[in-house]
């Protein structure tokens, strides 16, 4: 079982920027992916972000080149820094953890973009 625990959300102006952090206990495995995923009203939820132990990363397309998904083993800690944001960023962010085709879910933090 894996917990997840995340924070950074908020109220941010258009054009402003948030960090948004995942730390993960219990049982961590090695090589799992760990990622970001954001659901606004009415709406599904979609993958923003996915990094692997190694590092690799992958975007969606509508946040490539504003966010950066990076990862803290030593602490099994995501992140997400998320610049430039715009209204349609807004949404409650979830962060995720897959080893083994097993998944977690953390419990949601709402990121709000707005003047």
């Amino acid at each position: 079982q894996v917990q997840l625990v995340e924070s950074g959300g908020g109220l941010v102006q258009p054009g402003g920027s948030l960090r948004l952090s995942c730390a993960a206990s219990g049982s961590i495995f090695s090589t799992n992916v760990m990622g970001w995923y954001r659901q606004a009203p009415g709406k599904q939820r979609e993958l923003v972000a996915s990094v692997t132990y190694n590092s690799v990363a992958n975007y969606a397309d509508s946040v490539k080149g504003r966010f950066t998904i990076s990862r803290d083993n030593a602490r099994n800690t995501v992140y997400l820094r998320m610049n430039s944001l715009k209204p349609e960023d807004t949404a409650v962010y979830y962060c995720n953890y897959v080893y083994s085709n097993r998944a977690s879910w953390g419990q949601g933090t709402q990121v709000t973009v707005s003047s």
